[in-house]
């Protein structure tokens, strides 16, 4: 797990995470579909792709011309070869052998063979090889140089070459490949180089435009509410990709009259309230309005009529492909609340970012994220008189008859009621088992050290009635052995306490990441893996206090083979530095999923810090240790003592107190105090 997001890794999450499995089928899934492939096909990186499969092409083409090319072997000079003798002759008998072949193939004895295509100059050239065979020897001085450089006629000159098609070196084409060249160095390269490092500078780390992340700064406001994040998305640069040309005004009429209609279950049916009713109606026409509208209309699951916005298909697609652009300037928004540090716009930047892949609008119901679920069936499930909120797992810890009975009275059927029960037991749900700050190797938390701060978690779906009880030693963390920096660095596990409290390994030491399944979010065009974020606030300031810790993955498996909740204890780790002044701080813990709605957790956590005095006073009595009894050390200190049997202790010499020496027996005794006192470090809250 990594505290930075990374977005080729999250992408390999969504490709390879499990999905929870429902019947339930939104209105205009082919719609919602299209987009999720169009989005596929963007994230493949078409271009890239052919690229490669180019260059993969052309190197095989290459090895096939090298396998079938005749290779070309020098061929050595040999003078045995040339005579056609062996070895082993003698001079004598090389001399009568090249008599022979001279009487045989001499210019002026032999005469051409028009069947062979012999010239007279073949056979000139054939004699003359002879000759300097049988010189290289027989002659001293020709043999030497036959020795030293390979060739009767002394070092020979030789040439190197590089294999180029033939159309290049040809005659008249020279100035067509200083063409291309020119083409290929210096303007083609300096496009595709340009084109990369300026489409690099104008994106943020968020992945979305500067001119976006710059005009999401200036919409940032220390009060911004939900519905005012919403405003603030619409100006992104991103939509006007969308909506180009005519789609920029096409429409926006109709969409505005559609969110703002009256509502029996909201003050409009979008969930727009008359703050944000205002902040719409104070925009000029063009894309940034109309975004606004269709992001409201997506929020509110509205149906928007094909007259005025698709002539092509009965419902716009517009709606559906601009929220995944959305949750993407969310993000970057959540950078800039991040980066000043309020709370309330953190917090809801998370909770839009939840709205946004469930599509609920804000102060909607939490039970619109299960299937079936409309504004109608939720507010009767929650009652007419209500003025709270009903969450999924509220409404999973109904008894089962009277949820079944509340739900099916709202107007669900049994198969519609068992699909949303089904979907909600398979929704990813951390409770906090425990939470604590430590320092590793130490007992105190001092000024300004490493604090690591621990979550332990267990996964416990909604509607679960038989959790077992969590082991008492899976709440604990311990720290690894004394230079173990594999340990230390996480290589490999942690050593675990057994029932004994002696320290084990753990069996298995290959590191496998378990993923959650993706985000039942059936409205949103884009597969999604959930993430988790944890950090800490200061309540009282309303600041934050240590950045977020993102997660996705979990060590241990959530489910087993049967599909059943092992109930394991997940644990999360962040570190920080302790402030410099010692004394007892009080946090809030926000523990939130980007993905649902209403299932974030939240808690006090106090860090204590101790004085560097009381760290220094605690080494000082574990560095020094009583010797054995069975040591000659030992039983030197027992003889100063008295502690041998049979032996009495020596009598002590009775001196005059003086000022000092109370003053030290009094620093004695408090050392000795202090050594009874509780050195545990770990400040926790358990669960309730």
């Amino acid at each position: 797990m990594s505290t930075e997001y990374n977005y080729d890794e999250q992408a390999k999450l969504e490709n390879t995470a499990p999905r929870i499995q429902n019947e339930f089928v939104p209105k205009h899934a082919d719609l919602i579909n299209g987009q999720k492939a169009k989005q596929r096909r963007r994230e493949r990186r078409l271009k890239r792709i052919l690229a490669v499969v180019v260059g993969w092409l052309t190197m095989a083409f290459m090895c096939y011309l090298i396998a079938v090319t005749a290779k070309t072997i020098p061929k050595i000079w040999d003078p045995y070869d040339i005579l056609g003798i062996s070895r082993s002759l003698d001079e004598k008998a090389i001399k009568s052998h090249y008599k022979k072949l001279s009487l045989k193939f001499h210019p002026d004895k032999i005469k051409p063979n028009p069947a062979k295509n012999e010239t007279l100059e073949d056979l000139n050239n054939h004699f003359v090889e002879l000759t300097k065979a049988y010189k290289a020897l027989t002659d001293e001085e020709v043999r030497n140089n036959f020795v030293q450089f390979g060739h009767p006629d002394g070092k020979q000159s030789f040439s190197i070459g590089i294999a180029l098609p033939k159309f290049i070196i040809t005659d008249g084409n020279g100035k067509y490949v200083l063409l291309i060249y020119g083409l290929l160095l210096g303007v083609l390269l300096p496009y595709i180089v340009g084109k990369w490092w300026y489409g690099t500078q104008k994106m943020t780390r968020e992945r979305v435009l500067i001119a976006s992340a710059g005009n999401l700064f200036r919409e940032y406001k220390e009060d911004i509410t939900e519905g005012g994040i919403i405003g603030a998305l619409s100006c992104g640069e991103e939509f006007k990709e969308v909506l180009n040309g005519e789609k920029a005004e096409l429409g926006t009429g109709t969409i505005e009259r559609k969110i703002l209609a009256d509502s029996t279950f909201a003050p409009t049916a979008a969930g727009l309230t008359s703050r944000d009713k205002a902040d719409l109606e104070k925009l000029d026409g063009g894309v940034r309005r109309k975004t606004l509208g269709l992001l409201w209309a997506y929020l509110g699951r509205l149906d928007l009529e094909q007259a005025a916005l698709n002539d092509d298909a009965y419902e716009s697609t517009e709606k559906f492909e601009i929220a995944p652009i959305a949750l993407q300037l969310n993000e970057s928004f959540l950078a800039i609340a991040l980066a000043f540090g309020n709370t309330k716009p953190i917090l809801n930047a998370y909770k839009m970012a939840q709205k946004i892949i469930q599509a609920i609008p804000p102060n909607a119901s939490p039970l619109l994220q299960l299937p079936y679920i409309t504004p109608a069936v939720a507010h009767a499930i929650e009652g007419s008189g209500s003025k709270t909120r009903l969450n999924v797992q509220d409404f999973m810890l109904i008894s089962e008859e009277k949820r079944k009975r509340v739900a099916m009275s709202a107007g669900l059927t049994k198969s519609q009621y068992e699909t949303a029960v089904s979907v909600a037991r398979q929704i990813p749900v951390l409770n906090v088992e425990k939470a604590f700050f430590k320092v590793t190797g130490e007992r105190y938390i001092t000024p300004g050290s490493l604090v690591s701060f621990v979550v332990k978690t267990r996964l416990i779906p909604p509607g679960t009635t038989t959790v077992p009880e969590i082991n008492e030693l899976d709440l604990e963390d311990v720290d690894p052995v004394e230079g173990d920096l594999d340990a230390l660095l996480g290589r490999k596990p942690k050593k675990s306490k057994t029932s004994d409290g002696n320290a084990k390994v753990a069996a298995n030491t290959e590191e496998k990441t378990i993923q959650p399944a993706l985000a039942y979010a059936p409205y949103f065009a884009r597969d999604h893996s959930p993430r988790w974020h944890v950090f800490l606030a200061d309540s009282k300031q309303g600041k934050m206090v240590v950045p977020p810790f993102q997660f996705t993955t979990f060590e241990k498996p959530l489910v087993d083979a049967e599909g059943k909740p092992t109930f394991n204890v997940h644990t999360f780790k962040m570190q920080f530095q302790a402030p410099p002044q010692a004394g007892q701080y009080t946090f809030v813990m926000h523990l939130i999923c980007d993905s649902y709605v209403g299932l974030d957790a939240k808690r006090e956590v106090k860090l204590v810090v101790e004085e560097m005095a009381k760290a220094e006073e605690i080494i000082g009595d574990d560095e020094i240790s009583e010797p054995d009894e069975d040591s000659i050390a030992g039983q030197m200190s027992a003889l100063k003592s008295g502690g041998l049997a049979g032996v009495a202790a020596p009598p002590k010499r009775r001196k005059k107190p003086n000022e000092d020496e109370s003053s030290d027996d009094e620093s004695d005794t408090e050392g000795e105090e202090g050594e009874d006192t509780d050195t545990d470090t770990d400040t926790d809250t358990d669960s309730d």
